[in-house]
């Protein structure tokens, strides 16, 4: 059976556009702009930011340059990538959850790192991690239909499914018991440090802000809760030598350069970026999704229909499920998960015939990319059909895991996940949206709804 025999003809009916935070004003002051974006990311950017190719400006004594072409992205992401390092202010952000693993490593270590990750998430290594993936979907889904018809919360639905996975996928064991304490550092640390302060943007790194002490004391008891869940799973007897999970593989990584493994410090910073990167942008991206396809009920038959149609003595086959990786391609494309990389000029260079200086900082923004009115035809619009017919979108104007030599190791690992849980969630279940209150993506690390709105579902 075909995607065109699955699917219905496309209507002329006009398609769903989301809400989106207005534009901010071209006249909008710096201390303004501070407190925008101690909001909310994407509240910094004004109506030209949409439609122009690039913009160049200054913000706290240095020069800004917001890319918005393919052609100067490839040039910083991946031509010229050595000479642009993470900023300072996202080092201070990031290092207290992420220690110095792979997201934030840079030069050497960060090829050390690379290389020895990279065998763990290929895509045959992550095929043996399907099952885990598959278990937790089906317990979730059993979960849910015991709460049909009510009132559901499927956010933090989604939090718990995504964190089951990371917690089986990574040890092998679950997080029932540990769950709760990881969700709670993870809200913790959104709600009150990962916002960035104005001193967070002027001071020098080598300079410890108000936040930064307390961001220290925050990373000492996370890294022992991370220590312990490590010892706790080395202490899993085991019945062979075969790797069983990602720690397993990890543990058993060389780098195929020098032969050195991961020390244990190393260890835990990697964990920790699995874990949390891992879990909270695949929620994100399914609880988007899950909010589109509620106000598109067309389209999420069209995706219960497709899931019907590829399923296989009992287990639907991933391949077969083009529609429903499209409504995940497009939510990511309205909803990027990482809404912004910004790099920070270790070196002189020229972008766009303009001289960048070193300290200059460096904005990539898939938020403004995925909208923008060159790139997209009807950007603001949720049109999954876009992503199954005319050309591929340009590898460097659709970034939902950003391109080139940093491009996000677990891609893979999280599409098959995303794509596997949308398509039993909603050949399961008919899913509506109880709460008229638009909600309003906010720009905090990563591109999240400002409030968990509330779902029925019944089964089909």
């Amino acid at each position: 059976m075909s995607l065109a025999d699955v699917l219905p003809s496309p209507t002329a009916r006009a398609p769903l556009v989301p809400p989106r935070p207005a534009p901010a004003p071209q006249d909008m002051s710096t201390f303004r702009r501070m407190l925008a974006i101690r909001h909310s990311g994407l509240l910094s950017w004004g109506e030209q930011a949409y439609h122009e190719d690039v913009l160049h400006g200054r913000f706290l004594g240095r020069g800004t340059f917001t890319l918005n072409t393919p052609e100067t992205i490839r040039h910083v992401l991946i031509d010229n990538y050595e000479n642009y390092a993470r900023t300072p202010a996202g080092i201070r952000v990031l290092q207290p959850m992420l220690g110095e693993g792979l997201l934030l490593a840079e030069g050497k270590t960060w090829k050390h790192q690379r290389r020895t990750l990279a065998p763990a998430f290929t895509p045959r290594a992550v095929a043996t991690l399907v099952p885990h993936m598959r278990a937790v979907i089906a317990e979730t889904v059993d979960d849910l239909a015991r709460r049909q018809n009510a009132p559901i919360d499927l956010r933090e639905a989604m939090q718990q499914m995504t964190l089951e996975i990371a917690g089986r996928t990574m040890f092998s064991f679950g997080m029932a018991e540990h769950g709760p304490a990881l969700r709670n550092f993870v809200i913790e640390y959104a709600s009150r440090l990962a916002r960035p302060h104005v001193w967070d943007l002027v001071l020098p790194l080598s300079w410890p802000s108000p936040q930064d002490i307390q961001r220290r004391f925050f990373r000492r008891r996370w890294t022992g809760f991370v220590r312990m869940l490590i010892a706790e799973r080395r202490a899993v007897a085991r019945a062979d030598q075969a790797p069983r999970d990602l720690f397993d593989l990890m543990v058993a990584a060389r780098d195929p350069e020098t032969g050195e493994a991961f020390s244990d410090d190393n260890l835990i910073d990697q964990v920790a970026t699995m874990i949390l990167a891992g879990h909270e942008t695949t929620a994100t991206a399914l609880f988007w999704s899950l909010y589109l396809l509620a106000q598109e009920s067309s389209v999420q038959d069209d995706v219960a229909r497709e899931v019907a149609a590829a399923r296989t003595d009992g287990d639907t086959d991933a391949e077969k499920l083009k529609f429903t990786r499209a409504v995940l391609d497009e939510t990511m494309r309205l909803y990027p998960p990482a809404y912004l990389i910004a790099r920070c000029a270790a070196g002189p260079d020229v972008i766009d015939g303009k001289p960048v200086r070193k300290g200059d900082v460096i904005l990539i923004a898939p938020w403004l990319l995925h909208r923008h009115e060159k790139l997209w035809a009807n950007p603001n619009a949720f049109v999954p059909q876009r992503f199954l017919s005319g050309p591929a979108p340009d590898r460097f104007a659709y970034l939902p895991f950003g391109v080139g030599p940093r491009i996000c190791i677990g891609a893979h690992f999280a599409l098959v996940e995303a794509t596997l849980a949308l398509a039993e969630l909603i050949g399961h279940f008919r899913i509506e949206l109880l709460d008229g209150r638009p909600v309003m993506p906010v720009g905090v690390v990563t591109t999240q709804p400002d409030h968990s709105p509330m779902f029925r579902i019944t089964a089909r």
